[in-house]
């Protein structure tokens, strides 16, 4: 097994061999070459930053040029064309996360997104004490220069699933390193970094 991130790792025990996978924002491509290589799947990537594309095309990956904020995903593949839809670490840099879980929704069965928690516990602690907008782990930037500018919580996500009439399939909520607790577990929001959901249109 490639060596790959502790969080491409948990994304990996979620997909089934043989499927079709779509990896929006895929970057250097490095989960998607490991998805082929483990679990023989059939993938595509977009990505916006060029330079990450000649990486991803370099390793024999098929990936597009794209910005997610364009919602062209319907514009390239038809419906039900990818089992998986993984989008990583970007529903919160997007203009419009609503439009693009439908985009995603609409091309793939399953979507697989992980996202930061704004409403974990140093967070509320660091707004209510210092007044000031909050810096973490998770999330290191300041107020001015934050690629994030839609801060959700994962109550924040489970109710928009819910208003567009989406089912949580599954859930795992794990800390900086990627590491869960029992404490994760029975209050993910005040004391979980990140989440990654699996989810889809209910039947």
């Amino acid at each position: 097994m490639s060596h790959i991130s502790p969080e491409f790792k948990l994304i990996s025990d979620w997909i089934t061999p043989n499927s079709r996978v779509l990896d929006l924002g895929c970057g250097d491509g490095e989960l998607l070459k490991h998805l082929i290589d483990t679990y023989s799947i059939t993938g595509y990537g977009m990505e916006i930053d060029p330079n990450k594309n000649i990486q991803a095309i370099e390793k024999g990956l098929n990936v597009i040029q794209s910005d997610l904020n364009n919602h062209d995903i319907c514009e390239y593949f038809d419906e039900d064309s990818f089992d998986f839809v993984i989008m990583t670490q970007a529903l919160q840099v997007v203009s419009r996360p609503d439009e693009l879980l439908d985009d995603m929704l609409a091309v793939g069965k399953q979507c697989i997104i992980t996202f930061p928690n704004f409403g974990h516990w140093r967070m509320r602690i660091q707004l209510l004490t210092k007044g000031r907008m909050p810096e973490t782990d998770t999330l290191p930037y300041h107020w001015y220069d934050t690629p994030n500018i839609h801060m959700c919580t994962f109550n924040d996500f489970e109710d928009l699933c819910e208003e567009k009439g989406l089912e949580v399939v599954a859930r795992t909520v794990v800390n900086a390193q990627h590491k869960s607790s029992f404490g994760m577990r029975i209050v993910p929001n005040w004391l979980g970094e990140v989440a990654l959901y699996k989810v889809q249109k209910k039947s």
